[in-house]
């Protein structure tokens, strides 16, 4: 007698370290399938692949390798992409880790790194050589917030032969379609709002070049890095939710950055989508979504008033992710800032990520801790 198929709404979780083949022939041609089957557990299982070709498909994207982390992620393109004598732009904006990485490692190895003004567009054309392989982007800077003009740097980029590479992590896929506007690969930290639970760790590289696609593939089997289908399941998971906490998130996010910009205790709220923002053209032209994560420069810098704000927080918990169901808060001094070559703010900035708590109660903390910090 037959056994009735089994079907369920959950992706079934695959773990496997070895791989098993049919026949000696299958197991000695193994590496031909690399890119697009199964080779051993380093390069995946079947859930490693349907969490890859769902993030594809929510980028507009034909391919998906998926990392550890979204650092992982950064690193594995750079590492792809690059050799000695090559030169790569950064973002002056962009991820610390990277920048740190850049600068502490691929210039131990012969890469020439150079970052660049956050706000840039088409004039980062002056800034490539002969040698300028690689372009990193992060739009909006995920703490002091500077929109880079993604289509004008495309467009000189494309013409000069340099891939492009967006951490659209800030925005996720719901916010802005980085593939549509024509950028070569895109970089998500999956650990923020794609899983959305603050509990996994994981990145994505999505691209629709296949040649790049098959330079990440290998480099992630070289290199290791595994991804636990544990992670990819719990990652699924959340993002059956997207949609409803990407609404609930970029629209509380609005109101609470509303809000803080007409306090007396606040100099001024970074968050490109709030009208009056110092970035809000820029980000209207090209993003359709806004952003759970948002910044403001409190008009007390000492450390006790810091402190006290902090101190006084009843829903914001005090930590550095953003994207998850809970609403987090964290200080960047200005010693932070005025370490970078460019940076407009110089002063201390308070990040904060809001959560699925209601808005109201977010605003409401908010304003009682700048009480408590202004007495």
């Amino acid at each position: 007698m037959s056994k009735p198929e089994f079907r369920s709404l959950s992706p079934a979780v695959w773990r496997a370290s070895t791989v098993l083949f049919d026949s000696i022939d299958d197991f000695t041609s193994r590496k031909e399938r690399l890119f697009d089957g199964y080779t051993y557990g380093v390069t995946g299982t079947p859930t490693t692949r349907e969490f890859e070709a769902r993030v594809a498909a929510l980028e507009g994207a034909e391919h998906c390798v998926a990392a550890p982390s979204g650092q992982a992620a950064l690193c594995l393109v750079a590492l792809a992409l690059v050799s000695a004598g090559d030169h790569v732009l950064i973002a002056d904006s962009a991820y610390g880790p990277l920048r740190t990485f850049a600068r502490d490692y691929l210039q131990r190895l012969g890469v020439h790194v150079e970052t660049f003004e956050p706000t840039a567009g088409g004039e980062i054309a002056s800034s490539f050589r002969p040698n300028t392989k690689l372009l990193f982007m992060e739009s909006p800077g995920s703490i002091t917030m500077e929109m880079q003009d993604i289509p004008a740097i495309v467009r000189v980029a494309k013409a000069a032969g340099v891939v492009t590479v967006l951490d659209n992590s800030w925005a996720s896929p719901m916010g802005f379609q980085a593939i549509d506007i024509g950028i070569d690969v895109v970089v998500e930290a999956a650990s923020k709002l794609l899983s959305g639970h603050s509990d996994v760790l994981l990145g994505t590289v999505a691209t629709n070049d296949r040649l790049l696609y098959e330079r990440f593939r290998t480099t992630q089997s070289v290199l290791g890095q595994a991804v636990s289908p544990d992670d990819c399941f719990l990652a699924m998971r959340g993002m059956d939710t997207l949609e409803l906490r990407y609404e609930h998130q970029t629209a509380a996010a609005l109101q609470v950055a509303t809000e803080l910009a007409e306090h007396q205790s606040v100099r001024e709220v970074l968050f490109p989508p709030r009208l009056g923002d110092r970035a809000h053209a820029r980000w209207a032209t090209s993003f359709r979504g806004g952003g759970c994560v948002l910044s403001f420069v409190p008009r007390f810098q000492d450390r006790s008033s810091i402190h006290a704000f902090f101190n006084a927080l009843q829903v914001f918990a005090i930590g550095a992710s953003w994207g998850g169901t809970h609403s987090l808060a964290a200080f960047y001094p200005a010693a932070e800032q005025m370490r970078r070559v460019h940076c407009a703010v110089q002063e201390g900035i308070v990040r904060l990520s809001v959560g699925t708590d209601s808005a109201s109660k977010l605003v409401t903390d908010l304003k009682q801790a700048l009480a408590c910090a202004a007495r």
